[in-house]
């Protein structure tokens, strides 16, 4: 396996003469693995050589001696499908944050370590954010699969009151310089004993917040919104990157607003080049749709399906645009896909017995799996899962039930590289490297999905039997017929389906 390092994650703060602690650690993980294999883009080794400060290049060369450049590299310039997706760069800097996208984007590493959010923000519009992380996701996600003991979890995202929190942390500085009476309006909203859901770092400090309302009157906008119950995110920031957490926050924000009945969420945000949260929030059906005499942009997400659009639509857009709601229609297949219990766990975290929605009002969640985007390897030879496809998980062993509907984002087939499959699946799911090479051992179909819910009712092999559907021993393609049963019985609600 080969990682990429920015050098940025070595000199990104002048004055730093020694590593940061977390960098240490991150490259004694790697260190201590035989099958990774470190490099250096040579772009950015000539971008330190121009360093006019000779004591600042020679410190940050004396960083970087010990490890090989990347050989070859592909040619960015060329490709117009890549450049019209990150731009044309105009400036050395995007030159050489192109230049190292490209390289996970060809494929001639297999994940990218940076500090630069810019290089994350055009990861998203690549389609590759899973394989470009940063130095704190790199320890997460390489740590679990060479150090077999315990490893230290992330801290988890709970639920407080504003009037809790620390004016003075850092995270509230940007709004801070944007908002002039931000100060008013913290202490306005903390003696209303508005809610937030709170991501904590090692520190103590915040890593991500979201604080939230429900409005129902019309936004002052241009064009001007009309009067609806919608879920107005007040704030949403995210400067703890690799966790999924604003990930999600997008799926507990629709959970809470589906189980209130509301029609939309909305954020207003001043909108900056190359903007991380619009790129996150525009995956999951955010569009803009107005902006406010502040100049911010306001960003809107509709719950109710409008159906005469989504007759033009692709299944797999109609998924994306209306998140959690999907095509359910003759024109997608249907699959009971059969998993263990250990595997369940890991895919979905939240199942049973834990807090899963903002409706709960209660409690803490735990980040790692529960999130939307997830991963799902088989040895079956299936060939006939699509884009748009539905997946039915079906818990096998102990509960033997249909559990969760999921939508296909993508499927690769018959993939033996156990570095191939991993760089697919790793930062989707929990499955460590040791169980990957077992899966590689014989040609292995990957699924990339979306999780949409569980089932209100989850159904029981008994259940099914009287529906005259089968336990699935493998995945296997049901009836239209069938998954209207399952539908029905399942409890599925109907707004959420299109068809």
């Amino acid at each position: 396996m080969r990682l990429l390092i920015d050098t940025n994650v070595f000199i990104y703060r002048e004055n730093d003469h020694a590593l940061t602690d977390e960098l240490q650690h991150l490259l004694k993980i790697l260190n201590s693995s035989k099958g990774i294999g470190i490099l250096i883009h040579p772009e950015t080794v000539e971008e330190i050589k121009r360093d006019q400060n000779k004591d600042r290049m020679d410190i940050a060369l004396s960083k970087l001696n010990t490890y090989p450049l990347l050989e070859a590299p592909p040619d960015q310039s060329k490709d117009d499908n890549f450049l019209s997706i990150v731009g044309t760069p105009s400036r050395i800097n995007d030159e050489i944050d192109n230049a190292l996208l490209y390289s996970v984007y060809k494929d001639a590493v297999d994940f990218l370590i940076t500090e630069d959010k810019n290089i994350h923000k055009k990861a998203i519009r690549l389609d590759i954010k899973d394989r470009v992380l940063c130095v704190e996701e790199g320890i997460r996600v390489f740590e679990e699969d060479i150090f077999r003991g315990d490893v230290v979890r992330p801290p988890a995202l709970n639920e407080d009151r504003v009037y809790n929190l620390d004016i003075s942390d850092p995270i509230f500085k940007s709004l801070k310089e944007e908002y002039g009476e931000f100060d008013s309006w913290f202490k306005k909203i903390s003696r209303e004993g508005r809610k937030c859901w709170v991501y904590r770092r090692k520190d103590g400090t915040i890593g991500a917040i979201l604080i939230y309302k429900i409005e129902n009157e019309p936004i002052d906008s241009i064009p001007p919104l009309p009067a609806k119950k919608r879920l107005k995110i007040a704030t949403l920031i995210v400067t703890h990157v690799g966790y999924k957490i604003g990930e999600l926050f997008t799926k507990v924000a629709v959970g809470y607003s589906i189980k209130n009945n509301l029609a939309e969420i909305y954020l207003t945000h001043f909108t900056k080049p190359d903007d991380y949260l619009v790129d996150l929030i525009t995956e999951y059906g955010f569009y803009k749709a107005a902006a406010n005499n502040r100049g911010e942009d306001i960003f809107v997400k509709e719950l109710s399906v409008d159906k005469e659009k989504a007759k033009l639509m692709q299944p797999l857009e109609i998924s994306k645009k209306y998140y959690p709601s999907f095509y359910d229609g003759t024109n997608v297949n249907k699959f009971l896909v059969p998993i263990r219990p250990q595997y369940h766990q890991k895919l979905f975290t939240d199942y049973g017995g834990r807090q899963t929605s903002l409706s709960e009002h209660a409690g803490e969640f735990i980040v790692e799996g529960n999130t939307i985007k997830k991963a799902y390897l088989s040895h079956s030879k299936i060939k006939n899962i699509s884009p748009g496809d539905i997946l039915l998980f079906y818990r096998t062993v102990d509960k033997h039930e249909i559990t969760s509907l999921c939508v296909v984002g993508k499927t690769l087939h018959g993939l033996q590289d156990k570095n191939e499959i991993f760089r697919y699946v790793r930062n989707r799911t929990v499955y460590p490297m040791d169980e990957i090479k077992d899966f590689a051992k014989s040609p292995t179909l990957v699924i990339l999905f979306t999780w949409h819910f569980h089932l209100p009712n989850p159904l029981k092999l008994i259940d099914l039997k009287t529906m005259g559907i089968s336990a699935p021993q493998s995945i296997a393609q049901i009836s239209d017929e069938k998954y209207l049963r399952i539908k029905t019985r399942g409890g599925i609600d109907e707004r959420l389906t299109v068809d």
